[in-house]
């Protein structure tokens, strides 16, 4: 494996599984589209894509043509595709996108550590972890707190519903934050909504709207 030890390569493997578990895991705990398996994969393919590259670049030293850096920047518009599968958008609202910008940077994680910058790597999870946890709440609690209405929505489980609730939303000027949805076995689905808190005699209209979508059993909000 050129100058690299097959020893030290799955060291560098066995480092960026750890990583990657540590973003995963607070994503997976979260409920995300992109969880504890797939930051793991993620980190460990571009772990070993850069390991592949400084592999080659020593196999074929003196060549031209060969370099590392070539194939692990393919890891960068790869990650693309797959980031924009955890982006949901309905209506409205945009959910994923930090999910989406995990995957990219627990990718960047990967590839320092295939290159063995080790403390770049476990810096950047360190602060990508921070960024997550302890900067979510502090948003929450300075900035997504504040004015926020709760809209509770019992509807029929059908295809395109929450389109058509967020929609009726959003044609009264409603900044949707984030939702949660709850199957039951029944046939229907508990919809929770964070709503940006419009003017008080907007909620009336909102909920009389939603009432009258084919499908909705029951509305409430609070807030």
């Amino acid at each position: 494996m050129g100058g690299l030890s097959e020893l030290e390569a799955v060291l560098r493997l066995s480092l960026a599984f750890l990583l990657g578990a540590v973003l995963g895991l607070e994503r997976e705990t979260h409920d995300r589209p992109a969880g504890l398996r797939t930051f793991i994969l993620v980190a460990v393919g571009s772990t070993l894509i850069m390991i592949v590259s400084i592999g080659l670049r020593d196999l074929y030293a003196g060549s031209t043509g060969v370099d590392p850096g070539r194939i692990a920047a393919q890891v960068v518009t790869g990650i693309g595709f797959l980031g924009a599968g955890t982006i949901m958008h309905e209506g409205p609202i945009v959910r994923g996108l930090t999910t989406a910008a995990g995957l990219w940077v627990v990718a960047a994680i990967g590839l320092a550590v295939g290159a063995g910058f080790y403390l770049v790597a476990a810096v950047t999870t360190a602060l990508a972890l921070l960024s997550l946890t302890v900067l979510a709440r502090v948003e929450r609690s300075y900035f997504g707190g504040k004015g926020q209405v709760i809209v509770n929505v019992l509807s029929s489980d059908v295809p395109g519903q929450l389109g058509r609730i967020a929609t009726a939303l959003g044609e009264r000027g409603m900044d949707i934050k984030d939702i949660r949805m709850s199957p039951r076995e029944d046939g229907l689905v508990e919809i929770e909504l964070k709503v940006k808190a419009p003017p008080k005699d907007a909620m009336p209209g909102a909920m009389q709207a939603l009432a009258s979508l084919p499908g909705v059993k029951s509305t409430e909000y609070s807030g």
